[in-house]
């Protein structure tokens, strides 16, 4: 089994700039994604940023430029750096790990970005 544990979300201004973080634990075999969703009220949820084992990176439109995913240690801990955040960025953010074994997902933290 593989748990993921997500922290890192809470309350900023417009502008600003967050850090989430994702430590996975557990069973865990060849990853072949790390990435990070995210989920507003009465939307469904979408894919923020992606980070594909040997380092390739997708990123939605509406994030480029100012966020970045990353796993800077090649540990099981992946990151989301937000900066320059807008009101539309607040939702649920969920961390989600692919491997050899199959698809996991975080319990999701929450940012809110409202003055």
């Amino acid at each position: 089994q593989v748990q993921l544990v997500e922290s890192g979300g809470g309350l900023v201004q417009p502008g600003g700039s967050l850090r989430l973080s994702c430590a996975a634990s557990g069973r865990i075999s060849s990853i072949y994604t790390m990435a990070w969703y995210r989920q507003a009220p009465g939307k469904q949820r979408e894919m923020v940023a992606r980070r594909i084992n040997g380092g390739g990176t997708n990123y939605a439109d509406s994030v480029k430029g100012r966020f970045t995913i990353s796993r800077p240690d090649a540990k099981n801990t992946v990151y989301l750096q937000m900066n320059a955040l807008k009101p539309e960025d607040t939702a649920a953010y969920y961390c989600n790990i692919r491997d050899l074994t199959g698809e996991y997902w975080g319990q999701g933290t929450q940012v809110t970005v409202s003055s």
